[in-house]
């Protein structure tokens, strides 16, 4: 049965598993987990009563998870499917994929941007730069790259940064197991780019060239905290007169004995000193065992207020009230009934709209509209 505390339902859209969905001037863009569903498009201007406007598909082995849209232009994922890889075509060539979606009930594809290996998990775009994680010959793991969509048929690479020790091909020595440290989620606010490394932590990186960002400064809790960095999100207005960020850690890939995954605050005032200031997690998760993604995956990626929308995994929705940063606070939850067939929800991403609506897909099935009371 839905629980829910200072937030009501409005509707729903019953759709495979999503990674992420965005929503501008009422159309959701869906972002899916697994083939043969890439991406969704619906209009939601009802939200009462959403209706699909266009599916495209992906090949067996891939997923285009992510998506995000600006000025006319949509941008999603082409990656390898971790958890289906093994039916991947050898052919498959990752990257991005580009569509005019000026009218969203015509959406057409302008161009595949095309990258080496595993192709691109996340990014951010603000209708001309796309700031993505692709996977680059030559590099241990994902890298943090800048593309330029000026001309949406040939992006053009402005920039790039790694971590030190992922160029292998440039004589570096990695000091972690595999693709440990990675880049996984580049978020811009102004000249700043906050961008979680997995379990590398997050870098805060200056854009003023983009041609060539800098380090500003960088922080890493693993170990001895269990769980890889999912998001590093700036909080873009001042609280007390100082400035934070809100870094969710992703509640996978650690020994169900271990601390289920939970947010941070961190003080940014200082950006070359970030410190951890506060943190917060779902009640009952602070003792005993508990299965991976029982804990926190993401938070909003645009934070409008001190109240921000977390997908907590199988705890589903919270808003949590960061408005005194050193003891952030639970305000509201929506915990949705599982998807069919499934013992508990899988909240994997929210986003909140101009209405201040707030959407939350499930990773199996079924995306959530609801709104603060």
């Amino acid at each position: 049965m839905v629980s829910a505390k200072g937030v009501r339902n409005v509707g729903h859209f019953d759709c495979p598993g999503g990674g992420q969905v965005v929503v501008e001037n009422g159309f959701a863009y869906i972002g899916h987990i697994h083939a043969p569903a890439g991406t969704t498009i619906a209009d939601v201007r009802d939200p009462k009563n959403p209706k699909q406007l266009a599916h495209f598909e992906m090949p067996p082995g891939t997923h285009s998870h992510k998506a995000r849209v600006g000025d006319g232009l949509m941008v999603v994922n082409h990656e390898v499917d971790p958890v289906t890889e093994t039916q991947a075509s050898n052919n498959f060539k990752g990257g991005l994929g580009i569509y005019d979606v000026s009218d969203p009930r015509k959406p057409r594809k302008i161009h595949n941007w095309e990258t080496a290996g595993r192709g691109v998990h996340r990014f951010d775009f603000d209708g001309r730069y796309v700031y993505c994680s692709p996977t680059v010959e030559g590099y241990r793991g994902n890298v943090m790259m800048i593309l330029d969509l000026k001309n949406p048929e040939k992006p053009q690479e402005v920039g790039r940064w790694w971590a030190p020790g992922q160029w292998i091909a440039g004589g570096e020595t990695p000091t972690w197991k595999g693709a440990d440290t990675r880049c996984h989620h580049p978020l811009r606010l102004g000249n700043r780019l906050y961008t979680s490394y997995w379990q590398g932590g997050f870098y805060i990186l200056n854009i003023d060239d983009m041609s060539k960002p800098k380090k500003v400064s960088g922080l890493d809790w693993s170990p001895p905290f269990a769980c890889p960095t999912h998001s590093c999100v700036p909080v873009p207005f001042e609280i007390f007169g100082r400035r934070f960020a809100i870094v969710a850690d992703e509640d996978v890939q650690r020994p169900e004995t271990a601390l289920p995954a939970f947010m941070w605050v961190v003080d940014i005032t200082v950006e070359e000193n970030p410190v951890p200031v506060g943190t917060f997690q779902v009640e009952g998760l602070d003792h005993g065992n508990h299965a991976n993604q029982s804990g926190c995956h993401q938070p909003v990626e645009k934070i409008k207020s001190t109240e921000v929308p977390f997908a907590w995994f199988a705890q589903g929705l919270r808003i949590v009230d960061i408005s005194h940063p050193h003891t952030p606070r639970e305000v509201a939850y929506y915990l949705p009934d599982p998807a069919p067939g499934q013992k508990r929800c899988s909240s994997n991403d929210v986003f909140m709209d101009d209405r201040g609506l707030i959407y939350l897909i499930d990773r199996v099935r079924g995306l959530e509209i609801v709104e603060r009371t």
